[in-house]
């Protein structure tokens, strides 16, 4: 983040929005569902157990060409036969026709077995799932893709990658019903495809799996894990071929599926994605590409766009100062914390620095942990706190059930600001999924309470950020308390 006349970075600058304040709306109409209150996840109860396979999942009777008896295939090979029988039923329900099961399903090593399958080699197809509509098959890597994504993110993650792909064979089969011809942009099927799989697992989530069982905590945050790490690159446009979506973008479909179901994901088109899409290109005059320096000055241009930003909630935002992370006398949350005695939001620069370098894509897709989550992760950590005093100044409760919620939400519409016409400030290609990423860590502060406790489960912490973004801050008082 910088001045815009000087560097023109990551957030190039920050509209000063006069009236951001708690419970003053400052967005447009938004697209996004009523969100939830705390403690259910879409209506349903908050679950902690292990995902995965279940016990006494029966044996696909499928056939697969090229699979093996290993781990991976065993999940990938349940997927398809659990989300066959999830259209099984939907496709004659919803959509008044019957489901005809795909074709051909091939797993393969790209480094291993040469395959011919659209037109192309397996070997040339690593780190890919997918579907192949002249074949009707859905093929995986099995040898690179799903073992990554089950070592980092667990089983879940190769459920979804399979749910996906299984989602543009019934694009194919649904046809005009779903909106899709010939001259349908990528990113339409992408988003279609991913709101498919969240009414997928919606149906897993209430029990009606035959293969699988998922929590709405541990388990759904594998599923938005895994929608993170198969992100666009920042900086893609939404028109582009082969667009898939932003993080922000892929888990907006999914959720949208998850809470209202495969018929309002058949109805997503051009003109619906167009009104809400993040995936863009580059700002021209963004030449660090979307990473800045966390320093003392951007700081203070962060102090400056808070309080512009909130100035329409009638108190004096507290004053950011780099003295270690943790209040003397007070809660600590370290690398941010919120001082109530002081009004100060305490921050560790140093250790913040750390979290703000860029995102090592080379580093996720060879399994490394990475400890740089990018600029707007740190700054959005720090707004939190900011947040915190700004909700203390209007008497909002700092440590109930909503307080977390609250908080994620109004950081949300602090970013949602950052995109106004004129800003000093704006945001950048990429940092919203830089605060997706941050918020699915367990020691994230975005959607934390004075404490920093946490919200227990990664799909209402990402819910609340974005019903912020879209909406303002008017619902983060409304919906969360």
């Amino acid at each position: 983040m910088s001045l815009a006349a000087r560097r023109r970075s990551r957030l190039v600058g920050f509209l000063a929005v006069a009236t951001l304040g708690v419970g003053t709306a400052c967005g447009g109409e938004s697209t996004e569902g009523q969100a939830q209150t705390p403690g259910d996840v879409a209506g349903l109860p908050v679950t902690h157990f292990e995902s995965g396979l279940k016990a006494d999942a029966p044996q696909p009777d499928l056939d697969v060409r090229n699979a093996t008896d290993g781990e991976e295939d065993r999940i990938a090979i349940a997927s398809i036969a659990d989300v066959s029988e999830y259209w099984a039923q939907q496709l004659p329900a919803n959509f008044q026709q019957e489901f005809e099961p795909v074709q051909e399903l091939l797993s393969y090593d790209p480094e291993g077995k040469d395959f011919r399958t659209c037109g192309a080699s397996t070997s040339d197809a690593a780190m890919n799932a997918f579907y192949c509509p002249p074949e009707d098959l859905v093929a995986w890597d099995r040898g690179l893709l799903l073992p990554l994504l089950h070592e980092r993110f667990g089983p879940m993650a190769i459920v979804t990658v399979l749910g996906h792909e299984f989602g543009h064979a019934v694009q194919h089969r649904l046809g005009d019903k779903a909106g899709i011809t010939g001259s349908t942009k990528t990113i339409v099927k992408e988003q279609q495809a991913d709101c498919f799989t969240g009414s997928y697992f919606r149906w897993m989530a209430e029990g009606r799996s035959t293969y699988f069982e998922v929590s709405t905590s541990e388990g759904l945050n594998q599923v938005l894990a895994s929608l993170f790490f198969i992100r666009d690159e920042p900086g893609q446009s939404a028109r582009s071929r082969g667009a898939h979506g932003t993080a922000f973008d892929r888990t907006y479909a999914f959720q949208l599926g998850f809470e209202q179901g495969a018929v309002e994901c058949a109805g997503i088109d051009q003109a619906s994605i167009d009104a809400r899409i993040t995936e863009q290109p580059f700002h021209p005059g963004d030449r660090e590409k979307g990473d800045s320096s966390l320093d003392r000055e951007l700081i203070g241009h962060l102090q400056e766009s808070l309080d512009k930003a909130f100035k329409g909630a009638g108190v004096q935002g507290p004053t950011i100062v780099d003295e270690g992370g943790s209040c003397p006398n007070g809660p600590s949350t370290p690398p941010a914390s919120y001082c109530p005695d002081s009004n100060t939001v305490n921050i560790d620069l140093a250790t913040l620095r750390e979290l703000a370098q860029p995102v090592d894509r080379r580093a996720e897709f060879k399994g490394k942990e990475t400890t740089g989550m990018g600029d707007f992760a740190a700054l959005a950590e720090i707004a939190s706190r900011y947040t915190q005093g700004i909700q203390k100044g209007v008497g909002a409760s700092l440590e109930n059930a909503g307080a977390g919620l609250r908080t994620s939400c109004l950081v949300g519409a602090w970013a949602g600001a950052a995109n106004r016409e004129g800003a000093t400030l704006r945001l950048s290609s990429g940092d919203l999924d830089e605060a997706i990423a941050e918020l699915l860590q367990p020691r994230s502060l975005i959607a934390a309470d004075l404490e920093g406790n946490q919200v227990a489960n990664g799909f209402e912490r990402v819910e609340s950020l974005r019903v912020g973004y879209l909406q303002g801050s008017a619902p983060c008082t409304q919906q969360y308390g």
